[in-house]
């Protein structure tokens, strides 16, 4: 893989949902320090990348998993590594299709309805059954997993590249709306809430987990460093600057512009604020795209921990067998290549869990903050900060 592909890939995993509520998030801290907390999330994070890329350098030929890494530090504690990032992809790859869920109905809605109507007074002239499908979640919920289902069965992440490219367009699309309807108000006319510069609020402990889960891409970066041509020491740290920096600037312009326009008033998703017409439906078309095509980039290290969790600890302890490990020539333990069959299983699992879910819940911020809370601290702040100490 080229140092492009994979920081379009580390961008599409760090630009994902959390993008949408970052102006949410802002409004419950205020401008300065929401900007504050949004660049410390950021050096904190790629601290973690550069952490976790020094102590891959240890791991013998291009075997760098958390799992390799654990084994070399905290043997003992394994587990509960590969639980963390397990639960910490899952719960991200949920939240992805929640938000297709809710924005591919908003779409048709604005296809279909007049404009002097809504969706209520729309629905008392006996709509037709194609209307009432498409603006169903729970069809665009299941449709999504149909599309995803090819691409959860890539092996390698280099192979997403493409697909996260288009996302990454999508992506940018987001901004451009956001920033066109802050400099042309008159598209929103939707009366400002306050705009603090500093702020101190209960809602900050319920939204700071959404500040931690926006720049988590820790889970993919040794898959990175696997794969990239030429992992030496000065191409990770290329590819972990551009990849935060670009992140970064996108997070400040979405929640600072967003938050000006609406203060107090912003909703958990962004792109709700604004009012229908083709701009922003092409806008909620794009956000659809993103979620659809970042699913898989957490699938590939919730498989991949899930892998060592199920043949590692579950079936040894109900047959007393487990899948042998290698040693390489420097000592380091080199686990085996994930059978065709636990490949098929587990992904076939991810993808139907998951989407069991997203048809059960609907709260948005409620999937971040659980996320953010649990898995993308363990995995940003902890971990690294750990395995970098005890090599």
């Amino acid at each position: 893989a080229t140092v492009f592909s994979c920081v379009v890939n580390l961008c599409n995993t760090i630009l994902g949902s959390g993008i949408l509520a970052m102006p949410t998030a802002m409004a419950s801290v205020g401008l300065l320090l929401g900007s504050w907390i949004i660049l410390f999330s950021a050096a904190a994070s790629a601290l973690g990348l550069f952490f976790l890329g020094y102590c891959a350098r240890f791991v013998e030929g291009r075997h760098a998993s958390f799992f390799t890494v654990s084994q070399l530090t905290y043997p003992g504690a394994s587990l509960f590594f590969d639980l963390a990032i397990a639960i910490k992809c899952f719960g991200v790859s949920i939240s992805y299709l929640i938000i297709f869920g809710e924005v591919m109905p908003q779409v048709m809605s604005a296809l279909f309805i007049p404009e002097p109507l809504n969706v209520v007074t729309y629905a008392k002239t006996d709509p037709s059954f194609l209307f009432l499908l498409l603006t169903d979640r729970r069809f665009w919920i299941t449709l999504a997993i149909l599309l995803l289902t090819p691409l959860a069965f890539l092996r390698r992440l280099d192979s997403l590249r493409y697909t996260s490219m288009v996302a990454l367009v999508a992506l940018l699309y987001l901004v451009v709306i956001v920033l066109v309807n802050f400099l042309d108000p008159a598209r929103t006319p939707v009366p400002a809430g306050r705009v603090s510069l500093i702020k101190l609020s209960p809602q900050f402990f319920t939204n700071l987990p959404i500040f931690v889960f926006a720049f988590t891409c820790h889970q993919n970066i040794f898959s990175v460093y696997n794969e990239l041509r030429d992992n030496s020491p000065r191409n990770i740290k290329g590819t972990i600057h551009l990849a935060i920096s670009v992140a970064t600037v996108a997070y400040l312009i979405v929640a600072i512009l967003g938050y000006l326009q609406f203060g107090d008033d912003v909703l958990p998703n962004i792109i709700l604020m604004y009012h229908s017409g083709p701009l922003v439906t092409l806008g909620q078309v794009a956000i659809g795209v993103l979620m659809l095509l970042s699913y898989p980039l957490q699938c590939h290290p919730c498989r991949a921990c899930l892998d060592k969790i199920i043949c590692g600890y579950v079936l040894p302890r109900h047959s007393g067998r487990s899948r042998p490990l290698s040693l390489a020539s420097t000592g380091n333990i080199v686990p085996p290549a994930m059978s065709r069959r636990m490949f098929i299983a587990v992904t076939i699992c991810i993808l139907f869990f998951s989407y069991l879910v997203a048809m059960s819940v609907s709260q948005l911020d409620l999937v971040l903050s659980f996320v953010g809370s649990t898995g993308s601290t363990t995995i940003s702040f902890i971990l690294p900060g750990l395995f970098f100490y005890k090599i």
